[in-house]
């Protein structure tokens, strides 16, 4: 290995001085509120900043149309449902309990209305009515929401019903519903837009949306509420303040009131005592190391995905990032995204607190035999 390629690989590359850690705000625990269970999350870096039995078991009543939107999201990208497709109400959907969009048995109703009746009124029937239609039966649509459910993690979840009302085997987790919503937000940015309408109107009925939040912080612009007796009032929310997103979820609070204090509380801990810093890009050049058997002398590799990381306020600048390379030297052919390095992030106390895989960001193939001969005596003498 090349003294010059050993600096560049080994190098620390400091954000700012370590100093600046002193001025960090000292991180009170997270507020004490009333709910069976709750998590904050940034949505970015995915660290966890607050949680109480985040891994017990609990019913999801309502918020399971979070899952239930978002298998229906992937059908809309897929093209197996159209949002101005006539959706025909069975008897099964009219006869649902609860919270209801109020569709007529028989009627066909545009998916884009069933949509909106499901998530800002919560109604039960147009829920139902979009199980159907995609998945045939509210059974093997069920099925379908456990699938993707495993696609995304959510370890501890079993859905056997798309609306949510309680029935033997269907739990979730806080944890796992903050994984779900970050999904939504993220493979759905579009879409998850409809969390965020106050009200519309259909057949000449005006819904409501019953998240209050909306109304009250400017910055909340989702997701979803949940109630049943069994489960208590339950809330899912997501809020973007000055580029930083938080969701958080609380499940079996008291009252309506009672959740979307604890949720707020929640978001403005998160907010006042913690910094999401994007680190590196996707994309971005990391390195650009030597690259032997190949035309091309030197091979630019950075990272796949945007880097994020959450801190204590005032802590951004005793960040720290370290770049290496997983075997040396490198021989071409290499491919666009392989893998041939490690970023580490650091903090004020030197725990890394963030990995990502270094990849080849334009590929090197390799080059012609006079190339490939002078390159093999190149590296005997590194």
């Amino acid at each position: 290995m090349s003294r010059s390629l050993r600096f560049v690989c080994l190098a620390v590359l400091s954000l700012m001085t370590v100093s600046a850690a002193r001025a960090a705000l000292p991180i009170p625990k997270a507020p004490d509120v009333a709910a069976r269970a709750y998590i904050l999350v940034d949505h970015y870096s995915g660290r966890v900043l607050a949680q109480e039995r985040a891994d017990d078991r609990m019913e999801p009543a309502s918020l399971t149309k979070l899952m239930t939107s978002y298998v229906v999201f992937n059908a809309l990208r897929q093209g197996t449902l159209k949002l101005t497709d006539p959706v025909t109400i069975s008897e099964h959907a009219w006869r649902a309990e609860g919270s209801r969009t109020f569709v007529q048995v028989g009627t066909q109703v545009p998916a884009e209305v069933l949509i909106k009746g499901m998530i800002v009124q919560s109604g039960n029937d147009a829920t139902i009515a979009l199980a159907e239609r995609v998945g045939g039966t509210e059974a093997a649509f069920a099925e379908m929401m456990n699938e993707y459910a495993k696609r995304l993690g959510m370890k501890s979840s079993h859905f056997v019903n798309a609306d949510g009302l309680p029935a033997a085997g269907h739990y979730t987790t806080a944890r796992d519903m903050a994984t779900l919503a970050n999904a939504l937000v993220r493979d759905f940015p579009e879409d998850y837009k409809l969390f965020s309408i106050r009200e519309f109107l259909w057949n000449k009925i005006k819904q409501q949306n019953r998240n209050g939040l909306l109304e009250r912080d400017a910055s909340v612009d989702g997701m979803k509420t949940g109630h049943t007796e069994s489960a208590g009032y339950c809330l899912v929310t997501g809020a973007q303040r000055d580029g930083m997103r938080l969701i958080t979820v609380v499940m079996g609070a008291p009252s309506i009131r009672g959740r979307e204090d604890a949720s707020e509380a929640l978001l403005n801990y998160g907010y006042t005592f913690f910094k999401t810093e994007k680190v590196h890009g996707a994309g971005d050049a990391v390195l650009k190391p030597r690259v032997y058997k190949s035309d091309a002398q030197y091979v630019t590799i950075g990272t796949p995905r945007d880097i994020y990381v959450t801190v204590a306020r005032g802590q951004a600048g005793a960040l720290k990032t370290a770049a290496r390379l997983l075997k040396e030297p490198l021989i071409a052919p290499l491919t666009r995204n392989q893998a041939v390095g490690e970023l580490t992030v650091t903090d004020a106390a030197g725990e890394v607190i963030a990995r990502s895989a270094l990849v080849v960001l334009k590929a090197a193939p390799e080059g012609g035999l006079w190339t490939r001969m002078t390159d093999d005596v190149a590296m005997w003498f590194r």
